[in-house]
């Protein structure tokens, strides 16, 4: 017969071993946790790698470095004669979007350099949007056959957060350098100088994927490698940067692939869009919309334009086109830019106490505005 001192020792030490056993058990399950999260994110961070990797090559053939021979130099271009910067192919034939201020006013010699490293003389500046706002220009490579061009995503569905990868002629001299980044923000305002001047962009996409000089008019992938941004500015030593939506210049691509020319279409107004500090300063009953101000011109219409045609007066509010309600996300000047010359839109116009409806039809903007 087992006595009862012994039959507690016997029970403590039953538990001791249990006790010992489950917290065993519990650190190797923990243990084999740890190494299995290890090995998944080990396997996340190299399958990621190489979806970048394949965009990357994939892609790389329809980004081209440009050339410019200028007596201009400035903030986006390179020191001397020459300025750099970056380009997309958009047609087999040698159609190619970029910055304006890639190829401003006054450039001489442009040059276009393939990714693998064929090189373009021939090369004609299609056009230049005369809109303020729209840092975009289109380029011809005169002779060129079985291009590649980048497939156009759409940027209406950009979501911050989405993983992006940015292709171009870092600095003018690291040609098709690759970077990866997500989107930080979109419709974003800022403000973008170089010698000329300044000039106000609106409605951009953040990224903080690394652009440079010399990345000007280069594309913003998604992961699907569809161009969704043509970069155009970053903030200096900010690791931020900015890339025009490729839906808000679909219709002059278009545009571009059709007819061989530059036709943006344009209302004819000066506008600030409504927030909090215009509707206080200018005492307006609407919360959103764009505000038909002259600011220090005489007259927020501009002559002969289609708004003159139409009937929109100063002081006017636009707050809709063709259904789109103008806020934050939608700039009056985004939304017209995807619609296309001879286009009849609808508008809905706040005039004091009154609501309107208004008809109009968009016209080719002209050279200078």
């Amino acid at each position: 017969m087992i006595s009862r001192s012994n039959k507690n020792t016997i029970i403590g030490l039953a538990l001791v071993s249990f006790i010992f056993g489950a917290g065993g058990g519990l650190v190797g399950s923990q243990l084999n946790k740890a190494s299995t999260d290890r090995q998944q994110l080990v396997e996340y961070i190299s399958s990621e790698s190489d979806l970048i990797s394949d965009i990357a090559e994939r892609v790389a053939p329809s980004v081209v470095s440009i050339e410019v021979i200028s007596e201009q130099t400035g903030f986006f271009r390179s020191f001397g004669s020459s300025g750099f910067g970056t380009g997309i192919i958009l047609s087999s034939d040698g159609y190619v979007v970029t910055n304006r201020h890639v190829v401003p006013e006054g450039s001489g010699e442009v040059s276009i350099v393939l990714n693998d490293g064929t090189r373009y003389d021939d090369v004609e500046v299609v056009g230049r949007d005369p809109r303020s706002g729209f840092d975009i220009a289109f380029l011809k490579i005169n002779g060129a056959r079985d291009l590649q061009p980048a497939e156009v995503g759409d940027s209406t569905n950009v979501q911050i957060g989405d993983r992006v990868i940015a292709i171009g002629n870092a600095l003018g001299q690291y040609q098709n350098t690759v970077t990866t980044g997500i989107v930080s923000g979109i419709s974003r305002p800022i403000v973008a100088s170089d010698s000329g001047g300044s000039e106000g962009l609106s409605n951009l996409i953040q990224t903080d994927a690394a652009i440079n000089p010399g990345n000007s008019g280069g594309p913003l992938f998604d992961v699907n490698g569809q161009v969704i941004g043509i970069n155009t500015a970053v903030a200096n030593g900010e690791g931020i940067g900015f890339a025009i939506p490729v839906s808000d210049i679909s219709s002059s691509i278009q545009g571009v692939l059709t007819n061989g020319k530059l036709e943006v279409p344009y209302v004819g107004v000066r506008y600030s869009m409504i927030d909090n500090v215009i509707a206080d300063r200018f005492e307006l009953d609407a919360d959103n919309g764009a505000y038909i101000y002259a600011g220090s011109l005489e007259s927020a219409i501009v002559a002969d334009s289609p708004a003159e045609k139409a009937g929109i007066f100063d002081g006017d509010i636009i707050t809709e086109i063709d259904g789109v309600v103008l806020d934050e996300d939608n700039s009056l000047a985004s939304v017209i830019n995807r619609k296309k010359v001879g286009d009849q839109i609808e508008l809905k116009v706040i005039r004091g106490d009154e609501k309107l409806t208004i008809s109009l039809a968009l016209e080719a903007a002209p050279e200078s505005l």
